[in-house]
């Protein structure tokens, strides 16, 4: 996710798709290869939950970066279920006092083919919000991107229809959050490969990562030896961004910052191991008829029975976790813009652009 928020955009086209413009990008044989050594196997032992603090470069707390990646389910438009990754990152701070923050959920295939994604950042200025929407979604060997662009009372909307093959290579936002673990679990970055992505004015182009070797870090008190990386998302319009990462081992990210940005984000305190999730089976009742009413026995049951639901439904929520992700987001956005119309808001919060 962007560490500093950027809205500008020297030109942006109407809600009509837009019409192809040169050559089209493409990832290398490098890149696509190492896409295609992940196994499920091996990122299912990278499904964790972190947070990390944004502090100022004098080191003052300036807001939570959280980031999660579960096993999920995504549902096409047929209505077919294909089990998935799913990531789900969020942030919220200040910028000169300014409330801003972003928030990110994605579906990957094991591949990390993008399935859905949707992105979303704010910065809420005196009389002047500004926000940004972008989405991508599968359809019909199509993906398709839509982003929205809010500065004041000013709207510009713009999509992207193209084929799901001219994206092979390609790395969203949320995809990189995982492949990031992946480099971090192998020690290695994939020597001279170019991925496609994203820049921040939605428009494809192509990125590169980068080993910057080892080194030890302090973390409360803790030593703990870090493999940093850095990716260059090289924008075909301006200078290209970098980003460097400090992961450890596992794959849990200690710190992370923009390149010429200020403030950076860093953990506080050595993660805990994880553990793998264990899913344990329903609870099989026998049938028979309650009256409760008259029965202090079934009623005592009937006791029971209810806070096993309620167990059962704390666990559903567990193992998706893109509804808590939702319903979060959701009322975080509410709060931070206190809308009077909290119907028309929720409405335009889900839309798809």
């Amino acid at each position: 996710m962007s560490q500093k928020l950027q809205f500008s955009d020297s030109k942006t086209s109407g809600p009509d798709e837009e019409p192809d413009r040169g050559e089209p990008l493409k990832a290398n044989a490098e890149a696509i290869l190492f896409l295609n050594s992940l196994q499920e196997e091996e990122l299912q032992l990278l499904l964790f939950s972190e947070t990390l603090v944004m502090v100022s470069d004098a080191g003052e707390p300036q807001g939570e970066l959280s980031i999660q990646v579960q096993r999920g389910r995504h549902q096409d438009v047929f209505g077919i279920f294909t089990h998935c990754l799913f990531v789900h990152a969020s942030s919220r701070g200040s910028i000169d006092k300014s409330p801003c923050g972003n928030t990110l959920q994605g579906y990957l295939s094991w591949k990390m083919e993008v399935l859905e994604e949707q992105s979303q950042e704010f910065i809420k200025l005196q009389n002047f919000p500004m926000e940004r929407k972008l989405s991508l979604a599968r359809k019909d060997d199509q993906l398709i991107i839509n982003r929205r662009t809010t500065e004041g009372e000013e709207v510009k909307k713009e999509k992207t229809t193209k084929p799901s093959s001219s994206f092979e290579g390609f790395v969203s936002e949320a995809a990189n959050l995982v492949l990031l673990r992946v480099m971090a679990w192998r020690q290695t970055v994939p020597s001279n490969a170019r991925f496609l992505a994203l820049d921040a004015r939605g428009k494809l182009c192509h990125s590169t990562y980068e080993a910057l070797g080892s080194q030890v870090i302090q973390i409360n008190q803790q030593q703990a030896k870090v493999f940093i990386v850095e990716q260059n998302i090289h924008s075909q319009e301006g200078i290209p961004l970098s980003y460097q990462f400090y992961l450890l081992s596992d794959g849990h990210l200690a710190k992370r910052f923009q390149v010429g940005s200020p403030g950076c984000c860093m953990i506080f305190k050595m993660p805990s191991m994880r553990e793998e999730d264990e899913i344990e089976p329903p609870p099989v009742f026998g049938k028979k008829d309650l009256v409760w009413e008259d029965d202090p026995e079934l009623y005592s049951r009937f006791i029971e029975r209810k806070e096993e639901l309620r167990v059962s439904h704390s666990r559903y929520l567990g193992q998706h976790p893109e509804a808590k992700a939702l319903i979060s987001d959701f009322l975080l956005f509410v709060l931070l813009r206190q809308p009077d119309d909290v119907i028309t808001f929720a409405a335009e919060h889900f839309s798809p652009d």
